[in-house]
């Protein structure tokens, strides 16, 4: 049970938070709080060289703001920020509304509270009501006439309402701003005091690794993350020189080929990018291309891509005449009642004015048609030469119109105008009609005041019902959205009816909307609505020629079309039978290669120059390309004969104007291609015009892409996941997944601890890879040992729970092994009882364990950037640099990655023989066998 001092504090800390709701300022009184906790003064107590400043100071550091902001749940802050910006739109609009409005919002409102509190004392709600329609009718007046009081009241009242607004806003936001207080001192700040803690007393802050649960590197492949780097410059430089061209990517695999392709094609207009399969047919990947093209061009000009079912005909008839019938049924609810409404009501008057109307109508057209024919026969019988010649050059000048495009242009403008007019005009003359018609003049209508007043208000309210509705206005108010839409539908809906209603049922006014030929006046205001909308409508625009033929095209590659004819002819059956029957089917078949390509490369050719023919002549575009096909992987191909193999296959696609070609290559493919002009010459100096060259990323680019993702990685940590990728960027991050992967399998935040696990389960992971190799190799009695050690050296590594005393034998045994001590597999080889290639496997596992051990040695002792400024003053092996070349080297050789490791050990002032490292150690208790073993070297002494 709290007591009444901390209950006192804890509610003066919601006060706080509820009053001055900023983010910052609530995470500093936060901090205070959490720094003057009992558990916190216990902390501190038990490591006397921490004081209450440096705790806070820390803890209002950017990072670690943003670690204890993490570990909260996020539904709690994103409450409290959308809270935040919605106050802050309401006070952006009553900034906006203050800075135009002539009167104090307070005066006005004042003195019209003052004034109905008058009416009520002196009368009553009735009163009251009288009044405020009648205010609302004089406001309604002055608006109509453009008087400026009209529009000073109507800012007045908006901005009363925002202030009402910004009230129950900002309730919200203090609620809001206490909950997310006390969330974050709970769950965020307290339980991240001990890690700042350990950490200052600890000598070396970039060591400690923080883990981000909204970190970048879960989505390795994401968009929003991708940076500029050296490889994408320039390919941004070569593309820019040439208005098409075929530009190959070759690079090590998970360089980021593939991100560069992406990032290529969605800045393009039209872009694609295919993947080369594994085992290739020319064939298949060309009309799969063919078909990624027409149906990417038909969704870009926003028609859709046919879709090829394998449903029975029937099946498919019945399923388009079930949606047909669905449309129809809903169409027929709306359709078939109203028509039947309509048609009961103008049936009488209809029929009446067709019955007054019908003979004189009728006597007219026959007149005007036997002029017509007269007029006609004359000209066929040559009595009117004039009218001959009149009609000849009209059938001329028609036959010449043909192709002009003003005729059609004409034609639909004068129809559109013309229904336009007649059905305008037939509206005003049912309107006036009731003006002008003498019965209504002789009714003797006596509608009095009261009745005007309570239709025109009745009209008022449905007419601000209305334009509330369709303003499209939405606005929070406090924890509710209000739509004006949702919430004036219904009432302006009510207000027609009960406007229609309350002119129906008056007295005063039924005698007017009883008038006989009021049925016929709203027929014909309907034939002018209909005249109207005919006038609007447009005919639907052809298909254009090219996305037809795109349709066309997928029909071809997709489907096989059959057509049969059968003829009988059987003759009179009395005597003799004679029949015959005959019958022909025609199938298509499909397109061969040269076809396909033949196809292909004209279909694109047309896309690309009615792209750029509309970039050219039409309004500028985003896109910076116009047509850009990328074919990645390459590289998957097996050999670099089988990729060269396959662009000579593609070779006859190339080349097409204004389309770019990027091809993702390997490295061999690539050599092949810069080596053009030489003695030696291949299908790429024909297939390519430029190469880009995308290599490892520096330490530079590696901190910048990490940066990008999180903030969480600190320098120490972004050396290791640098120097273990050897600049990949896919590997780069994994390994940035994997650090806070290790983080939770450790249950540390120090460096020491997290790469020490990280470092051993990559070499773990690497060895028994090497192993299983080397188990499909024939072993000896005599060569039993070294797979004997090679299994031994696994088992330690992928110990779960190792004690100390497995500690010590890994690191003898791992050193052994990197250093090459045990070199019974050298003398084997000399005697000729191993295979080249197992020795080689061997050498290669040795060296990597050795690059392993470095890494072991420099990251997993204390004072790493000490001893990494000490280690770049002593050569070029204490570079940052030379971890991720010694990376890459194994790649190319195990031989030639010793020496350059071993100028890193020298730089960093390790031993570079297991001999050289053999010292004293210290002696520390194993917790499991409860012996003395030897304490390794950089392991903290409590």
């Amino acid at each position: 049970m709290l007591s009444l001092w901390s209950w006192h504090q804890l509610q003066l800390m919601k006060a706080r938070d509820f009053f001055e709701p900023d983010m910052d300022v609530i995470y500093e009184r936060t901090v205070d709080d959490a720094v003057n906790d009992p558990s916190t003064e216990q902390l501190l107590r038990a490591h006397s060289g921490v004081t209450k400043s440096d705790l806070e100071q820390d803890l209002l550091a950017p990072l670690f703001k943003d670690f204890t902001i993490s570990r909260c749940p996020d539904v709690e802050l994103q409450t409290f920020e959308r809270a935040g910006e919605a106050l802050a739109d309401i006070e952006e609009q009553r900034r906006c509304a203050r800075s135009g409005a002539a009167w104090d919002w307070r005066v006005a409102c004042s003195l019209l509270a003052v004034a109905a509190l008058a009416v009520l004392l002196l009368g009553n709600l009735l009163w009251l009501g009288a009044a405020v329609v009648a205010a609302a009718a004089l406001l309604f007046v002055l608006s109509w006439c453009g008087a400026a009081v009209s529009d000073h009241v109507l800012d007045s009242f908006k901005e009363a309402g925002l202030a009402v607004s910004w009230a129950v806003q900002r309730v919200e936001v203090g609620v809001r701003a206490v909950r997310w207080g006390k969330v974050l001192l709970k769950e965020g700040i307290l339980p991240a005091v001990p890690h700042v803690v350990r950490r200052l007393v600890g000598d070396e802050p970039d060591s400690m690794f923080l883990p981000d649960r909204s970190s970048g590197l879960r989505t390795p492949r994401s968009a929003a993350h991708v940076v500029d780097t050296r490889a994408m410059r320039q390919l941004e430089r070569k593309l820019d020189q040439v208005e098409y061209g075929t530009i190959a990517v070759c690079g090590p695999r998970g360089s980021g080929k593939t991100t560069l392709l992406e990032q290529c094609v969605e800045d393009a207009e039209l872009g694609l990018l295919a993947q080369a399969p594994a085992t290739y047919a020319p064939h298949d990947f060309l009309l799969s291309l063919s078909v990624r093209l027409c149906e990417t061009y038909l969704s870009g000009e926003g028609y859709d891509v046919p879709e090829f079912t394998r449903l029975s005909p029937t099946r498919r008839l019945l399923r388009r005449a079930r949606s047909r019938m669905r449309k129809l049924a809903r169409w027929s609810v709306f359709a078939v009642p109203a028509a039947a409404l309509v048609a009961l009501g103008l049936y009488a008057p209809a029929r009446s004015l067709y019955t007054q109307h019908a003979d004189s109508i009728g006597d007219t057209g026959r007149e005007r048609g036997d002029v017509l024919r007269d007029g006609v026969v004359d000209i066929w019988q040559g009595h009117a030469v004039v009218a001959s010649l009149c009609v000849t050059l009209a059938g001329l000048v028609w036959w010449q119109s043909r192709h002009a495009a003003w005729l059609p242009r004409l034609i639909k403008e004068s129809w559109r105008r013309t229904c336009r007019a007649l059905g305008h005009l037939l509206q005003c003359l049912a309107a006036l009609s009731i003006v002008l018609d003498e019965q209504i003049m002789r009714l003797d209508l006596d509608i009095g005041p009261q009745t005007l007043a309570t239709a025109g208000l009745l009209a008022l309210a449905w007419r601000v019902c209305v334009a509330c509705r369709d303003s499209g206005t939405e606005f929070d108010l406090g924890r509710w959205h209000i739509s004006l839409r949702r919430l004036f539908q219904p009432l302006a809906a009510l207000g027609a009816a009960g406007l229609v209603l309350y002119v129906v049922d008056s007295p005063e006014i039924r005698p007017l909307l009883a008038d006989e030929d009021n049925p016929l006046r709203m027929a014909v205001f309907m034939v002018g609505l209909a005249l109207v909308g005919v006038g609007r409508w447009e005919p639907r625009l052809d298909e254009p020629e090219l996305v037809t033929r795109c349709r066309n095209h997928l029909y071809r590659l997709q489907t096989i079309q059959m057509s049969g004819n059968t003829f009988n002819a059987t003759g009179p059956a009395q005597v003799l039978t004679l029949g015959g029957s005959h019958a022909t089917s025609v199938t298509t078949v499909p397109p061969t290669y040269p076809e396909l390509v033949d196809s292909f490369r004209d279909l694109l050719t047309q896309i690309a120059w009615a792209l750029h023919l509309r970039n050219t002549t039409g309004p500028p575009r985003d896109a910076s390309r116009t047509v850009v096909i990328a074919i990645d992987e390459v590289d998957r191909l097996g050999s670099d004969t089988e990729a060269l193999a396959f662009l000579g296959e593609i070779k006859a696609v190339l080349g097409v104007p204004y389309v770019y070609y990027l091809i993702s290559v390997a490295e061999d493919v690539g050599a092949t291609f810069v080596r053009r002009g030489l003695p030696h010459r291949g299908v790429t100096d024909s297939s390519l015009d430029d190469i880009v060259h995308v290599q490892p990323s520096t330490l530079e680019e590696s901190r910048t892409l990490l940066a990008v993702r999180t903030d969480r990685l600190t320098e120490p940590y972004v050396r290791l996941a640098h120097a273990l990728s050897g600049g990949i960027l896919r590997d780069l991050m994994r390994y940035g997944i994997q650090i806070s992967e290790m983080q939770e399998k450790s249950q540390s935040h120090e460096l020491t601890d997290i790469s020490r696990h990280l470092i051993l389960e990559e070499l773990s992971e690497t060895l028994a890879g090497f192993r299983t190799l080397l188990s499909k190799h024939h072993w000896t009695r005599e060569t039993r040992t070294i797979l004997s050690r090679f299994g031994t050296l696994v088992t330690y590594l992928s110990d779960p729970r190792p004690c100390p005393c497995t500690q010590v034998k890994l690191q003898t045994t791992l050193e052994e092994f990197a250093f090459g001590r045990a070199d019974d597999h050298l003398q084997s080889a000399l005697s000729g009882q191993l295979t080249t290639e197992a020795v080689q496997l061997i050498d290669e596992a040795s060296a990597y364990a050795y690059f392993s051990l470095t890494l072991l040695d420099i990251f997993t002792v204390r004072h790493f950037s000490q001893r990494a400024a000490d280690a770049a003053v002593r050569g070029e092996g204490g570079e940052p640099e030379r971890l991720a070349q010694a990376r890459q080297e194994l790649g190319i050789s195990a031989y030639s990655a010793r020496p350059l490791i071993d100028t890193i050990r020298e730089a960093w002032s390790l031993p570079l023989a297991t001999a050289d490292s053999r010292r004293i150690p210290r002696q520390s208790p194993c917790t499991v066998h409860a012996r003395q073993v030897p304490l390794l070297p950089g392991t903290p002494t409590r």
